[in-house]
């Protein structure tokens, strides 16, 4: 079986930033898969689920409602290991051409002062939110982008490789 893209990432090597995850063609479409990196995988203590689910709620909304970016956007959405995001977006760009963008949206969590769709009708655990830890990480990776925007290791994954022997693969080397 083919491992897919986004394990091909040397997690113990990743740091915060904005990377290209995958792109995908649809005939004359591209697809784009961005990976908002917002802690080091393995390293640092994971995004409470609360401010997770916040920050996802507001930059989602964020996002969609950008005049400029509004009808690029496909999804936002939280990863699984809760180290940060998956932003879906048509056509292809690289990763420094969304920092901005990225920017923006996280800034934009500062001047929150409610969690937008946090209600019954509108979320499947609208009580499970954390607006004052969502500020938190939001400012801490909102400082670190700002303090890094030059260089390449946020916007360029770090990659694994598989080695193989008489062509079987066996492991993955970092």
């Amino acid at each position: 079986m083919d491992m897919i893209q986004s394990f091909s990432v040397d997690h113990t090597a990743i740091v915060p930033g904005i990377f290209v995850s995958r792109e995908d063609r649809m005939g004359n479409n591209v697809i784009t898969t961005y990976d908002i990196r917002l802690k080091r995988p393995n390293r640092e203590p994971v995004i409470d689920v609360a401010a997770m689910h916040t920050l996802e709620h507001i930059i989602a909304t964020t996002l969609r409602n950008d005049t400029d970016w509004k009808d690029q956007i496909i999804y936002w959405g939280p990863m699984g290991c809760l180290t940060g995001f998956y932003l879906i977006l048509k056509n292809d760009r690289p990763a420094k051409d969304i920092y901005e963008l990225i920017l923006k949206a996280f800034k934009s969590v500062n001047d929150a002062t409610e969690v937008p769709g946090a209600t019954p009708v509108n979320c499947g655990h609208y009580l499970m939110h954390n607006l004052a830890m969502a500020k938190l990480y939001a400012a801490e990776f909102v400082a670190y982008l700002e303090a890094n925007a030059g260089k390449s290791e946020i916007f360029e994954y770090p990659k694994s490789e598989r080695l193989a022997i008489n062509n079987k693969t066996l492991f993955y080397d970092s």
